[in-house]
């Protein structure tokens, strides 16, 4: 599997100058054969609470624009972005999309932890379940940003993925957290793990160093992004993680219904 991870520098609740942006580099992704392309956590506006702006029906402008990308290019893309809730006055969602080749959207994944030192969980509903989906040959799993502190999640799909995404906007104050915890969710799930962040400065003045990566089940980085490479290329094998399982099979040791707590 040939993955194009694409550090969009987004500009600040301005979707249609992302969907420009996002456009040059799935572009680049494709021309140089890539199965996937992959952009950060709602890439069109950044991760502002302004949901007058971020959130979006269903078949709103950026699932039509990832839709007519990924058919175009026949290429899997996977994207972040924001949708309106599903009843009047509900909260919208903070949520992951996987479009196919063909262009048809394939999984919808709902961030389970909204970032509350922020209050993003006040703006956004809560997901309540992972995600599994099969992409090109490999079983996948996918979740955004602040999920990446809650091992528990990841544990509870561990057994039946072989890599797992993360979207991210992960700002480079904390980039060390991000670095770690990649890493420590590819070596105890024994799965390749595929984190994909943003670059430049939201609205909040915060800043984005990009760092996006993937790891394999030994916990090795394959690659990693500096904050000048808008698109990061790389090849993996998601069968690897089979091999390595078979030979370490330390999941079969997992005691998923037992609390430690009691």
């Amino acid at each position: 599997m040939k993955v194009g991870l694409l550090q969009i520098n987004s500009a600040w609740e301005a979707p249609g100058e992302n969907y420009g942006r996002a456009s040059e580099l799935i572009s680049s992704a494709a021309a140089q054969g890539c199965d996937v392309a992959v952009l950060p956590e709602m890439f069109p506006t950044g991760t502002s609470s302004n949901t007058a702006v971020t959130a979006e029906p269903p078949e709103g402008p950026t699932h039509t624009f990832l839709g007519a990308a990924a058919k175009k290019h026949a290429m899997n893309i996977i994207a972040g972005f924001a949708l309106q809730g599903p009843a009047a006055g509900s909260k919208p969602a903070n949520i992951a999309a996987v479009y196919s080749r063909q262009g048809d959207r394939v999984a919808l994944y709902t961030k389970i932890y909204p970032f509350s030192p922020a209050l993003e969980n006040r703006t956004y509903e809560a997901g309540s379940v992972p995600v599994i989906f099969r992409l090109e040959e490999a079983t996948c799993g996918i979740f955004i940003c602040y999920d990446l502190r809650f091992p528990e999640v990841f544990r509870s799909i561990a057994k039946k993925v072989q890599a797992i995404f993360v979207i991210a906007n992960w700002p480079r104050v904390r980039i060390e957290h991000w670095e770690a915890l990649l890493r420590a969710r590819a070596i105890e799930n024994q799965c390749f793990v595929i984190g994909v962040n943003r670059t430049g400065v939201d609205g909040n003045g915060l800043y984005y160093s990009g760092c996006s990566q993937i790891i394999d089940p030994w916990g090795r980085v394959l690659c990693h992004g500096s904050e000048h490479e808008p698109v990061i290329i790389q090849e993996f094998d998601p069968r690897e993680a089979e091999r390595y399982r078979a030979k370490y099979k330390f999941l079969n040791d997992m005691k998923p219904q037992k609390n430690f707590l009691q």
